[in-house]
């Protein structure tokens, strides 16, 4: 089954998402790569206003590749989160709800995720094109001078992902293989 969520995402929308459930995202969701993410806590610690509200948002670790002409965007495919770890933990505290990337994240991190009840949604790497074609629009609307790096606001639509680390602090990275091996062992036998 394939959940349909929209931004922003709602306590309710997140308590009921589980490891391993195949979600379509519609709504608006954010680009920030680690330049990013450094420069905006860099704002938290000076306690200045960010240049985006968090609350409720969802952050995809990305940066879109050149648009060709007659695309909405180039291709955007998924950097690996673990990069940006070492500030999303401020981000969450502010509101941050989701976050979409690919690879697993630190102890931290998850610790965070369970404490402000967030969730981290796995994007398949190698479908940057197909990925693509769930964005209706891209705005920039931060650090316009870090180009594909920069803040983009984009309107997507049936955007993919699956949810890798619930609001339980469940984590596919972990549960995932520990299945896989026992799952082997009984075939083995």
């Amino acid at each position: 089954m394939v959940l349909h969520i929209t931004t922003p995402l709602t306590d309710s929308t997140i308590r009921r998402l589980k490891i391993g459930d195949r979600v379509l995202i519609s709504g608006k969701i954010y680009t920030a790569r680690d330049t990013v993410h450094k420069l905006l806590y860099d704002l938290i610690v000076r306690n200045k206003q960010l240049p985006v509200d968090l609350t409720g948002q969802v952050i995809y670790y990305a940066g879109p590749a050149p648009t060709k002409p007659g695309y909405t965007i180039g291709p955007i495919g998924p950097t690996t989160a673990g990069r940006c770890d070492r500030y999303t933990p401020a981000l969450l505290e502010l509101g941050l709800k989701g976050m979409l990337g690919k690879g697993s994240r630190s102890v931290e991190v998850i610790k965070a995720i369970r404490k402000n009840k967030a969730v981290y949604f796995a994007v398949t790497g190698g479908a940057a094109g197909l990925i693509a074609k769930s964005v209706r629009s891209v705005k920039t609307v931060a650090f316009p001078e870090l180009g594909p790096e920069a803040i983009n606001e984009l309107d997507v639509r049936d955007f993919p992902a699956i949810v890798a680390i619930d609001s339980r602090g469940n984590d596919l990275y972990e549960s995932g293989p520990r299945e896989y091996r026992k799952t082997c062992k009984k075939e083995d036998l």
